[in-house]
């Protein structure tokens, strides 16, 4: 049967395996607890032991035992005995009724560990004065993956300080297991191995960037396993991070797969490695070296920043659109005089289908109902419909929001000037840029871009067509970052990266594209994108930058291979799907 060990400083009180709790889906999601696939969990366990029949191992977040299970049955192959198996193995879990299952699995099994509930940031690492567990040859699991709007205060400041000891400055948006990861680092000897299922997050998101640095200051040989399909009951796609030995190294070795049961087939260090950059994220890692190499390439060398014309700027933010942005009907019932308004793009994309938004679309929408006015009255106003309206908005608490209550008056937020373009941050596909000629302002369902003063002015006609090409469109895929449902997401520091066409090249595509712009405006609004982005490529890639067909190609199909697994459909859509 298994027990639990008592450590001091540790929190919580510990009782005999007995029937397990409930521990339905929902509960276990809230503490950001996915329990791992056996078939990953023997490949870690086995690869993190490798032949050592006397290796310490540690799993840091246990839950229900799969690493244990794993770690154990691999040291009794190798000739550990059970009295000795006790000793190596270490459990820690902060959720009673997980440790209790776990003790259950390995009594029936025929093994047993050292299980201790506790905060796994609340225990001290070796090197610390008073630490209660010792230097471990290998560290296994799969950290809770805990957003930070779910992750308390005191619980954020913990864990934040159990990075910051391993040398890694976390800022505040970052996720339970990325300072999880650092601090289960702390607690290997100096040839140790560390096994770990993390979040994809690690290769794109921002506040992963300490983490992408640290691993590679901090271990001589890092690995991550990519899979084609969802692995957990959780909506998030996982890497497998296997790093060894204390040192630096500037390659990764990658290996992709479909699912966990090819893991016994392959051997993970056969894959070819990958030169990491200095920073930035790591997406463009699960493309094949060739593609990954073009990509950096015709990037550097053929385009530009979009930064390089004008810097994305975040859109107006109301803290409550449903009263800021109205309609024409609901000015008229309020008998609200225009002056009091600013005229935007109504609230989201969905009716920006094509190169440009201009005036006469603006009037449309209004006739159609769109919430296409801002409230923006002067401060000084002594309008009695004005009045009304607030009144109106007090009524409902919209006063109270958090917006509203930074700034004063509370009924007039902030306007964004009118932009040249405007760029779709939020994306299925790709995001857009939109010639803005209807003299509207946006909110922050968009960013906005407005151009150098020394800029020419037909970059602003010229940018949104020519920037449907496949180096921009992989550019989007490598810097953007992936949510919930496939959107792809770009923040404005993420935005200003973006590669598109140089000056000098976007002259000369848009000589020849200028003149098809009607007709190519008329296809995006039908949907038909692929015919777009062919001609683009075709002008702006083939005729004035002279790449080789198959380097377009090449191009386009990893541009494809991102969205594909981004979007996590198993097989490719129609173009125009």
């Amino acid at each position: 049967m298994g027990t639990y060990v008592r450590i001091a400083g540790a929190s919580s009180t510990f009782a005999r395996v007995s029937a397990p709790a409930p521990d339905d889906l929902l509960a276990r999601k809230a503490r950001g607890a996915f329990f791992t696939p056996p078939a990953i969990a023997h490949f870690l366990a086995d690869w993190a032991i490798g032949k050592n029949p006397k290796a310490q191992v540690l799993d840091p977040t246990c839950g229900d035992g799969v690493f244990l299970l794993a770690a154990g049955e691999r040291l009794r192959a190798l000739g550990a005995e059970p009295a000795a198996i006790r000793a190596q193995l270490s459990g820690i879990d902060v959720h009673g009724p997980s440790l209790d299952q776990a003790a259950g699995y390995l009594a029936e099994d025929k093994l047993d560990a050292t299980l201790v509930q506790s905060d796994f940031f609340n225990l001290l690492t070796p090197a610390q004065l008073g630490a209660q567990v010792g230097w471990q040859d290998a560290v296994v699991g799969n950290p809770p993956f805990v957003r930070y709007q779910d992750y308390g205060v005191t619980a954020r400041k913990l864990a934040a300080s159990a990075a910051l000891a391993q040398g890694v400055r976390l800022n505040g948006l970052a996720s339970s297991w990325a300072p999880l990861l650092v601090h289960a680092s702390g607690f290997l000897k100096p040839d140790g191995r560390l096994a770990m299922v993390v979040p994809a997050e690690l290769l794109t998101v921002s506040y992963a960037e300490p983490i992408r640095r640290w691993l590679r200051r901090r271990f001589r040989t890092v690995s991550l396993v990519l899979f084609d399909d969802l692995q957990f009951d959780a909506d998030e796609q996982v890497v497998l991070l296997v790093a060894q030995g204390t040192g630096s190294c500037d390659a990764f070795t990658l290996y992709e797969v479909r699912d966990a049961h090819e893991l016994a087939e392959r051997h993970i260090f056969d894959a070819s490695s990958a030169a990491l950059r200095d920073d930035g994220k790591w997406t463009d890692l699960i493309l094949p070296t060739e593609a990954r190499q073009l990509f950096r390439q015709v990037a550097a060398d053929r385009f530009a920043r979009l930064d390089g014309y004008g810097t994305p700027e975040l859109g107006t933010v109301t803290g409550a659109n449903d009263y800021f942005a109205l309609s024409e009907v609901t000015r008229r019932k309020w008998k609200l005089d225009e002056r009091l308004l600013k005229p935007i793009s109504p609230p989201g994309t969905k009716h920006l289908k094509g190169l440009s938004f201009t005036r006469a679309q603006w009037e449309e929408l209004k006739l159609a109902g769109q919430r296409v006015w801002l409230l923006h009255p002067d401060p000084k106003s002594k309008s009695v419909a004005l009045k009304a309206y607030v009144k109106l908005g007090e009524k409902a608490g919209v006063d109270a929001a958090y917006k509203c209550t930074i700034r004063t008056p509370w009924w007039r937020p902030p306007v964004v000037p009118a932009p040249d373009l405007f760029f779709t941050y939020m994306s299925h596909r790709y995001p857009r840029l939109i010639a803005n000629t209807s003299g509207a302002t946006i909110l922050n369902s968009m960013h906005g871009v407005r151009l150098k003063k020394d800029i020419p002015k037909l970059i602003r006609d010229a940018l949104p067509l020519l920037a449907l090409n496949s180096v921009t469109m992989l550019g989007a895929e490598v810097l953007g970052r992936s949510y919930g449902g496939g959107i792809l997401k770009m923040e404005p520091r993420e935005a200003a990266s973006l590669p598109v066409p140089g000056l000098d090249d976007a002259r000369a595509a848009w000589a020849v594209l200028g003149e098809r712009r009607a007709a190519l405006d008329d296809a995006l609004r039908r949907g038909e994108w692929s015919a777009v982005l062919d001609a683009v490529d075709q002008v702006l890639l083939r005729e004035v930058m002279r790449l080789p067909a198959e380097a377009v190609l090449q191009i386009r199909e990893a541009a494809t291979l991102l969205r594909i697994r981004r979007t996590r459909q198993t097989e490719p859509r129609a173009p125009d799907a």
